[in-house]
């Protein structure tokens, strides 16, 4: 992956085989205090204003009319949500009061760009010749099949693995463990959990392997990401968008 930014707004960017992948960090904004500075998410307690002009923000850099930019209620589960055209409700920058639930989202369409909003969960794009998904991914998405059903929607062949919480920040408990058991060999050491390594499994078992990953831990790193876990809940929200790339 490499760094791009505009404006002062910095992310993470990769390229999948006709498709462009892109992780926002929490620099570029103008929210103060615990959101900042480019908090995108709404329901953390932030000012609504701050949060608008930082989804403008983010999708005028990358080049995305913000409309075009679809997001969901995510809920931790598996569904994934299928996009054949703009959706006014569930636009990025003014989305209505009734979000459908979903925590990921596909699309074989050029002119849209599917979005979920992390904190720790990975962000887990999505490229096959049926289109492009991007998946939000904690431990019950991985553990309730969401990367199965993202892959299974558009044939995905390549994958990027956004930040998320790495395995030297995220103990767990017997519940979380045992979800993951039938697995194979361990995906934790003791009560820390890999998701990355868990989610690279999955892809492998869904036929992915050709997986980019960041490396960058988002409770580690508090300068670029925000992170529930560190911050105790009190924290904003960055994202993952993935748009089909025909140059």
């Amino acid at each position: 992956m490499d760094w791009r930014e505009h404006d002062g707004v910095r992310w993470l960017e990769a390229e999948l085989p006709g498709a462009r992948a892109h992780f926002s960090t929490r620099l570029g904004g103008v929210s103060d205090g615990a959101f900042r500075s480019l908090n995108l998410g709404l329901l953390t307690g932030d000012e609504p204003d701050a949060v608008r002009e930082n989804r403008h923000r983010l999708a005028g850099a990358l080049g995305i009319d913000p409309r075009d930019v679809l997001i969901g209620r995510q809920v931790h589960a598996a569904a994934v949500a299928w996009h054949d055209d703009r959706q006014p409700e569930q636009a990025f920058a003014e989305p209505g009061p009734q979000l459908d639930e979903f925590d990921g989202q596909a699309t074989a369409s050029e002119s849209l760009a599917p979005l979920v909003l992390v904190a720790d969960c990975l962000p887990v794009a999505l490229a096959g010749p049926g289109g492009v998904a991007m998946a939000h991914c904690g431990w019950r998405g991985l553990a309730t099949g969401v990367i199965a059903h993202g892959v299974e929607a558009v044939g995905a062949r390549a994958a990027a693995i956004g930040p998320g919480i790495g395995a030297c920040c995220y103990e767990v408990g017997e519940e979380v463990l045992e979800a993951f058991e039938g697995l194979g060999p361990p995906v934790a050491e003791g009560r820390m959990l890999d998701l990355v390594g868990i989610a690279r499994r999955l892809l492998a078992e869904s036929g992915v392997r050709d997986v980019e990953t960041s490396g960058l831990c988002t409770s580690c790193n508090d300068e670029l990401f925000f992170s529930h876990r560190r911050d105790s809940g009190h924290t904003g929200r960055q994202a993952g968008v993935v748009r089909r790339w025909s140059s």
